[in-house]
């Protein structure tokens, strides 16, 4: 199974889309809160390359990006490739 997290707050339309679209997979994922937790936060910032906004998402410790480039990911074939390669 993927190793699927995303880093997120509770109030982002663009998490809750990012979550839905896996749950219509079928997939599950590890959800990272960043508005309560600070050290988490930081940790975000150093995997993505200082991106500031959430989602952020990693698939089997691959980046990604936030909910446009999943959805793109999705589309193009690419997603599949990520959630088949095993997991780290």
């Amino acid at each position: 199974m993927s190793k699927i997290e995303i880093y997120a707050t509770a109030s982002c339309p663009y998490c809750v889309a990012a979550k839905n679209l896996l749950k219509a997979k079928g997939l599950a994922w590890n959800e990272v809160r960043v508005d309560t937790d600070m050290e988490q936060r930081q940790t975000m910032l150093a995997r993505s390359g200082g991106q500031r906004t959430v989602p952020q998402i990693f698939i089997n410790d691959t980046y990604v990006g936030g909910y446009d480039e999943l959805v793109a990911a999705d589309r193009s074939g690419r997603l599949a490739e990520l959630l088949a390669e095993p997991a780290a």
